[in-house]
């Protein structure tokens, strides 16, 4: 059994973003560490046929209503940005070019845009947004920025993107617990106990 459990997410998926605050302290209730694993959502909806919910017929009023229902069961702040959804691209990039080496600041850069995002409802794909966050952290800006213009972190993310596909990830979030799939924020507490039990 793995130590670690996979946490597959978007940045620009609101329900990823509410399973982000508490993805690593329900691992960490049982002994294992979370492996962050962004990627591409959109890559996947023409696989499934699927798009954004909340611009989905009936389902996006639905969507809406829901999602700050779940953000207060959590208390947490959610704010929806202008102009969702959007490829967080860069996003995505600067998690990778950080993660192999500091993988510590790969993750709290990471938490850091996800609240700049949905508890601020800031414009995720602003890579000033994301140098000035990295800065907080004591993270390079100036070398984060240069990173992202490179075709090797270009082709690192396609290649997580088609790996996360490739291993059946069609949704944000989406975590494995050793080879068991859990799909969505509501299932979370399934993942909780299935850690607990070892299954069922």
């Amino acid at each position: 059994m793995s130590n670690s459990i996979d946490f597959y997410f978007d940045f620009y998926s609101p329900y990823g973003y509410l399973a982000s605050l508490r993805i690593d302290e329900i691992a960490a209730r049982h002994g294992r560490r979370v492996n962050w694993k962004p990627f591409m959502l959109g890559a996947t909806f023409s696989i499934t046929g699927h798009q954004p919910l909340t611009q989905t017929p009936m389902m996006g009023e639905y969507t809406l209503l829901d999602l700050e229902r779940s953000a207060r069961l959590q208390s947490a702040n959610i704010r929806m940005p202008q102009d969702f959804p959007k490829a967080a691209l860069s996003c995505c990039r600067a998690f990778y070019l950080l993660v192999d080496d500091q993988p510590e600041q790969a993750v709290a850069l990471a938490k850091a845009i996800y609240a700049a995002i949905f508890g601020e409802g800031r414009d995720g794909t602003d890579i000033n947004l994301i140098a000035k966050l990295a800065a907080n952290l004591e993270i390079d800006a100036d070398a984060l920025l240069e990173g992202l213009q490179t075709q090797s972190i270009k082709d690192r993310l396609k290649a997580e993107t088609q790996a996360a596909i490739d291993r059946g990830v069609f949704g944000s979030p989406f975590i494995f617990v050793d080879d068991e799939p859990f799909w969505g924020n509501d299932r979370l507490e399934q993942v909780d106990r299935w850690l607990d039990s070892g299954g069922w």
